[in-house]
């Protein structure tokens, strides 16, 4: 039987006790030596990153931009494919935020789970409901719409306020509970909510529920782990996809890449599950 998404990620949280997601976001300046004259230098890295993580993994995240400038779609695609075969539990987000609307977006949905095969895919709800339909309509896969973000000008359109209940609230609440409400028919949604603001992670939880959400911003970005967790866990102690790229992928440009990646995921894991 193939698991959808939201299965293989709750029995991820369990089965490996851990909310970690690894980012996948190749920057080749970045990479150790060893790989200078490596014409396959994205793959390798990536695949020795996500084999020395995996089990601290609840989901691995690539950055489709990250290959794309490359032009190394096709390492994306063995990269993924790689992680199926190596860590079946382990699924995969492919980090997109796509949205456009008519045909363009069933192309989009095409991409991101028939060309490269990803279990989710990040979508951004801007253009309306009909722009994520299309990923909507694939129960089995996971849809991570972006709702509070963690970059600095996202106040900039996700807090103007918006009328509510003969009040107003900003409007990265209101997208949440029209996604919790009207777009999650088939429990496949997932929200974007950034670690650098705990409050609002907080507001989030109430209004959606144990709706799962993927948390960047820890790491380079800043974010308080203790605070993700305290404001944004679930009832039960889950609920999150607490992501970090850049902390665990370039831990070390030594030869020892792969282990203090390893080791960065599991002090991650560990700093979390001390406060679930």
């Amino acid at each position: 039987m193939t698991h959808t998404f939201m299965q293989a990620l709750r029995a991820r949280w369990q089965s490996a006790d851990t909310l970690v997601c690894v980012g996948l976001d190749p920057e080749p300046a970045k990479f150790p030596a060893r790989f200078a004259n490596d014409p396959d230098a994205v793959f390798a890295f990536c695949r020795d990153i996500a084999d020395a993580t995996a089990e601290y993994a609840c989901a691995f995240k690539p950055q489709i931009a990250h290959f794309a400038a490359l032009g190394a779609e096709d390492a994306l695609q063995r990269l993924i494919s790689h992680l199926h075969a190596a860590h079946p539990g382990v699924p995969v987000i492919l980090d997109a935020k796509r949205g456009d609307i008519g045909s363009t977006a069933q192309r989009y949905v095409t991409e991101a789970f028939e060309r490269f095969e990803a279990d989710a895919v990040t979508v951004n709800p801007y253009l309306g409901r009909d722009s994520a339909q299309p990923f909507l309509e694939r129960s089995e896969k996971g849809v991570v719409v972006l709702c509070r973000t963690s970059n600095p000008g996202a106040a900039d359109l996700q807090d103007l306020p918006v009328a509510h209940a003969g009040s107003t609230r900003p409007l990265y609440q209101h997208v949440a509970e029209t996604i919790a409400r009207e777009w999650n028919g088939h429990g496949n949604v997932s929200l974007v909510v950034g670690a650098t603001w705990p409050g609002q992670l907080r507001e989030v939880r109430a209004i959606v529920g144990d709706m799962p959400f993927l948390v960047p911003g820890v790491g380079a970005q800043g974010g308080d782990v203790e605070a993700v967790v305290k404001n944004a866990k679930t009832t039960d102690g889950t609920g999150l996809m607490v992501s970090s790229s850049r902390a665990i992928l370039y831990a070390s440009n030594g030869d020892d890449y792969a282990e203090a990646a390893a080791r960065e995921a599991r002090t991650l894991r560990d700093a979390i599950n001390g406060h679930r």
